[in-house]
């Protein structure tokens, strides 16, 4: 079934995202504050570029939004010129940003006030997942918006699960990225091991690989680790905001998280080494500094 869906933010994620739901035969209408880049999504696309996010709205059945953090969120959704002032009743409003559960709570109420149903879904996989339309949604909301946003949602998205009502998406997200900032900074002090103690590195990460020390990022980071490659995938800017608010979150919650907070210290060190923008996986630079 066609329907009319608006994205609203066109990075590196929703960029793609938004063009899944094209090729899904959806009829799409797209904003981002650069206008230059929707202009060049709906040429490549063949959907419409909006000049506001009222304009984008107007009539959609589904908002999708994927923009950077609480305050960016807030004034594409909460805002006097944001997207709920101007969706119609009974449309849904999906934000795939990684924010808060404090905000996904109060977008809920507010989408519910106005009859608009409400989706926290932040996404994992990063750029490459949106580009082959394979991330995982994590959901918060409840479920009778879930079953109408899912098969929508699957446009760009082989994994999608609701975890609970209002906020638990972005709780479920805090969750990965605390797990993420482990392994990687674990496999970082592994491979740097392995490279001073003059080990083959390629032999060494290949039996290991076969057993327990085998991840994801094992699987997909290593070489290009070694390689001292880190111009894709999630950048480290992106990867402090979210560690900053898993940490606030901690602190409301009173759970313990010193693994994480020494990854978000060691972070801040490959920023001051000019790398906001590398990948999460260039924790490896800091010990590959000549001691």
């Amino acid at each position: 079934m066609t329907l009319h869906v608006a994205f609203l933010g066109l990075g590196v994620m929703g960029y793609p995202m938004a063009g899944w739901l094209s090729k899904a035969g959806h009829r799409v209408s797209v904003y981002n504050r650069t206008a230059e880049k929707a202009e060049r999504w709906a040429a490549e696309h063949g959907g419409r570029k909006a000049a506001s996010v009222a304009e984008a709205v107007e009539d959609a059945d589904f908002v999708f939004t994927c923009v950077g953090d609480d305050p960016d969120v807030r004034e594409v959704v909460l805002g006097p010129d944001g997207a709920l002032t101007a969706m119609r009743k009974g449309a849904v409003l999906v934000d795939h940003t990684t924010a808060s559960a404090t905000l996904a709570r109060e977008i809920a109420a507010a989408g519910a006030e106005r009859g608009i149903g409400c989706l926290d879904a932040p996404v994992s996989g990063g750029q490459s997942g949106a580009e082959q339309g394979k991330l995982t949604v994590m959901v918060g909301g409840d479920r009778d918006t879930f079953e109408r946003a899912e098969p929508v949602i699957r446009a760009y998205a082989h994994n999608v699960r609701l975890i609970g009502p209002p906020g638990s998406g972005q709780l479920a997200k805090m969750v990965n990225q605390i797990a993420i900032a482990g392994v990687v900074q674990g496999l970082a002090e592994a491979l740097n091991f392995a490279k001073r103690a003059g080990l083959d590195v390629a032999a060494v990460v290949d039996v290991i690989s076969k057993g327990a020390a085998q991840s994801w990022q094992m699987d997909n980071r290593w070489q290009t680790m070694i390689e001292g490659r880190f111009d894709f995938g999630f950048a480290v800017e992106w990867m402090r905001k979210d560690l900053r608010i898993c940490l606030e979150e901690a602190r409301r919650n009173g759970a313990e998280l010193p693994v994480a907070a020494l990854v978000d210290q060691f972070y801040a060190d490959i920023v001051n080494m000019g790398g906001k923008r590398w990948d999460t996986s260039s924790l490896i630079a800091r010990l590959n500094r000549a001691k």
